[in-house]
């Protein structure tokens, strides 16, 4: 509960109808869940107009109603704000209402194409490994501490994340790490959060079905970083060409992450295997039982980041040998029989080609790299047959199947993906559309020593089929596909 003139501190008005003497007791930003007392947001989204409920918002109890445009009739009860941005202003509101709960914390923030979840997740382990409470938000899961709340966005609308976060500095925590979303940071949900530092991983073609350019997408993640105050810092992944572009107009204090350019924070890799990466970091080796260069990568940054954090260093990287991958990325899974399978989150054409990559790497030449992939529906078309090039170019074989069809007809995104492959490598396509049939045909093709990689849903534990989530876990299926398997 809040007074109404005190949670709009910072917020730019345009235009008040009404009475700001008046307590809140609560914030909404959809017209069904309102109660007696709430706020209600008006939000232009990009399949519905919340203007259009300010009405039954009023009706349900709503006392204040923050809106770009007045609506044609006004109730005298109610306190009516028009601001220019309605997402923004939600933002700085529920900031204002929670108390500024992520100014009581350090709060991170991790954008890229590929690595937020591991990036966040092992920072979340290693601080907590440290001795710190702390927060996590992300793909995966929410943690408060040690409370896990079941995540549903990658990143939660502004309402939720400012009350997660108050309800992770009312916990103790000192420490809070989140993935920022290319679609979270052009809608506005990171709106009156403060920042202690973000990081850039990496940028590429992703998201284009939302955003409409690559461009667009650039300008989308850079929006984190060119409002960081100058007590923040930004630290960027340099061996990518667009590292530089992301800070060009932010005040922060900017640092670097790199394996192949000089930075400020170098690495190198020195082994490579199924069982871990052995690398040189800042002039010390550490040994990791995260697999692959795009990982080497990942604990860069999250080193990075602990620095900047101020933590020890020799702690932090004895503390890096031991945690664990986030789930779903490059999880190795065997069985006796001297199969190997990866299950990997990797839903972009490059998030795919690193893993194929790497484990072209690693292995010794003779196994088969067998490949299970679709591509989810109401999404990003065009890369669609990029998926399945890449697939059949570093594969031996490759099984075409379902992802997360959703209102689409899966057999027709095969169609597309199909498009992308050429001639030459048709005959290693194999069509499957029921994905478990589909995992379960690449094991029985496996010969002793060979891999098989099942790429796209990772930590997933559902399929979303005609606006249903159905059960479903690509680890499970896999690992009961290898351990029935007799060489």
């Amino acid at each position: 509960m809040g007074l109404l003139q005190d949670i709009l501190y910072r917020v730019e008005l345009q235009e008040v109808v009404g009475d700001t003497q008046q307590q809140v007791t609560g914030l909404c930003l959809d017209s069904r869940h309102v109660r007696e007392g709430y706020l209600f947001a008006a939000i232009r989204g990009t399949q519905v107009d919340g203007h259009q409920f300010i009405s039954a918002a009023v009706e349900k109890g709503a006392k204040a109603i923050v809106c770009e445009a007045l609506p044609a009739t006004l109730d005298a009860s109610v306190t009516y704000l028009v601001v220019p941005d309605a997402a923004q202003a939600l933002g700085v509101i529920a900031d204002n209402y929670y108390d500024s709960p992520s100014a009581q914390l350090k709060l991170v923030a991790v954008t890229g194409t590929n690595g937020k979840t591991t990036v966040v997740t092992l920072l979340y382990q290693l601080f907590e490994q440290l001795g710190y409470k702390t927060g996590l938000l992300s793909t995966v899961q929410n943690i408060i501490h040690k409370t896990v709340v079941p995540a549903t966005h990658t990143t939660p609308d502004a309402i939720t994340l400012h009350k997660l976060l108050r309800e992770m500095a009312d916990a103790g925590c000192q420490y809070a790490f989140m993935e920022a979303s290319s679609h979270a940071i052009h809608q506005k949900r990171i709106a009156g959060l403060h920042f202690a530092g973000a990081v850039f991983t990496n940028i590429t073609h992703d998201h284009l079905d939302y955003h409409g350019t690559f461009d667009n997408y650039i300008k989308a993640k850079k929006a984190l970083f060119d409002p960081l105050p100058a007590s923040a810092w930004a630290l960027v992944n340099i061996d990518d060409k667009r590292g530089h572009v992301m800070v060009q107009n932010t005040r922060a204090k900017v640092h670097s992450f790199a394996l192949k350019a000089p930075a400020d924070f170098k690495g190198r890799v020195l082994e490579n295997a199924f069982t871990g990466l052995l690398m040189q970091m800042d002039g010390e080796e550490l040994y990791s039982k995260l697999v692959g260069h795009f990982n080497a990568y990942n604990l860069l940054a999250v080193y990075g980041v602990a620095q900047l954090l101020e933590a020890d260093k020799i702690e932090t990287l004895r503390q890096l040998s031991v945690i664990q991958p986030a789930e779903g990325r490059f999880d190795v899974l065997r069985s006796d029989a001297g199969f190997t399978g990866i299950v990997d989150y990797a839903h972009t054409p490059d998030a795919l080609e690193k893993v194929l990559h790497t484990i072209d790497q690693i292995r010794t030449g003779n196994e088969q790299v067998i490949t299970v992939i679709g591509c989810g529906g109401d999404r990003d078309r065009e890369k669609r047959p990029k998926m399945a090039a890449v697939a059949a170019k570093l594969s031996d074989r490759v099984v075409l199947t379902a992802d997360n069809p959703r209102s689409e007809d899966p057999e027709a995104i095969i169609e597309e993906m199909k498009e992308g492959v050429l001639p030459p490598f048709n005959n290693k396509l194999l069509t499957i559309t029921n994905r478990k049939e589909a995992i379960e045909a690449s094991v029985a093709m496996a010969q002793p020593g060979d891999i098989v990689v099942v790429a796209g849903k990772g930590h997933e534990k559902y399929q979303e089929i005609k606006g249903q989530r159905l059960p479903f876990d690509d680890k499970v299926i896999l690992q009961n596909a290898l351990n029935q398997k007799r060489s």
